[in-house]
């Protein structure tokens, strides 16, 4: 494997390696996006044409992993057979960053959900005690994504300042989904420009965005299988301003369109990173 490809920049758009792109993503152009984001449960120990071709993927575009199954939040105890696989494939791919969601999904099992936490003091210490163990596991950061949620556990304090103090205990990264804050926003009656500023800047290294469905004028779907709303365009160029331009991922898992409308919209956040470039 070539070890020459550049880190992810800051000021880069990327796609997901989805199997109903892998054609598209193969045949695109240099320039079409900058960076491929790969949850490795769905890669690790993959041979045959679809390993063939995340071989050949990796050699071309820098990776970013964006995990599925880890389960921060669970409470069973964490799976380290499966952390050391991911750092052996981290390792193997020279990827620098992985993240993975600020919930749980699994109970002696998975549950194939991702399911919120309580904003509790007790769940604080208990999620940041198991991402310090995944980190010393994996020999690195570990950036954690909020996510959306449409049932609220007990709420001591506000989302803010649950993911706030889950930073800085585990001394762990955010990876924002600027669409999650939206959906959230509205499913759950609270300011997303005051989410965006409350939200500690420094620990902020990289950001999705994606489309979702509207359910109800009160009530929205997070589903990555549409295209991205204005409102949500809105809201990145705001974070932008808030935490400076970071790699930006458009997430697409399904409903897939023709790939020159995934290129437009690649387009689109790097307009937008340019004007936060030029206004920073």
């Amino acid at each position: 494997m070539q070890t020459s490809i550049p880190p992810v920049a800051k000021a880069s758009a990327g796609l997901g390696l989805r199997r109903g792109l892998l054609k598209d993503l193969q045949a695109a152009p240099a320039g079409h996006f900058d960076f491929l984001e790969v949850a490795p449960e769905n890669w690790i120990g993959i041979g045959g044409a679809h390993g063939a071709a995340l071989r050949a993927l990796a050699e071309r575009y820098p990776l970013s992993c964006h995990g599925l199954s880890l389960s921060l939040g669970g409470p069973s105890p964490l799976d380290v057979g499966f952390l050391q696989e991911v750092r052996g494939f981290l390792d193997h791919y020279h990827v620098p960053l992985y993240s993975e969601h600020l919930s749980y999904c699994s109970d002696d099992g998975h549950l194939y959900d991702l399911l919120p936490l309580p904003f509790t003091e007790e769940a604080v210490h208990h999620v940041a005690a198991r991402i310090c163990q995944a980190q010393d596991i994996l020999g690195r950061r570990l950036a954690v994504e909020n996510v959306s949620y449409y049932a609220a556990p007990q709420q001591d304090m506000d989302e803010v300042t649950f993911t706030n103090a889950v930073l800085r205990e585990a001394d762990c990264d955010l990876l924002l989904d600027v669409n999650n804050v939206y959906v959230n926003s509205i499913n759950h009656s609270f300011d997303p420009q005051a989410f965006l500023a409350g939200i500690d800047a420094g620990r902020v290294v990289a950001m999705h965005i994606a489309g979702h469905f509207d359910e109800s004028d009160t009530l929205k779907i997070d589903t990555h299988g549409a295209s991205v709303k204005p409102a949500v365009w809105s809201l990145l160029a705001q974070a932008y301003a808030r935490f400076g331009v970071q790699p930006t991922l458009l997430e697409r898992d399904f409903n897939f369109p023709a790939f020159a409308e995934l290129v437009a919209e690649l387009q689109t956040i790097r307009r937008l990173q340019q004007e936060g470039v030029n206004r920073g």
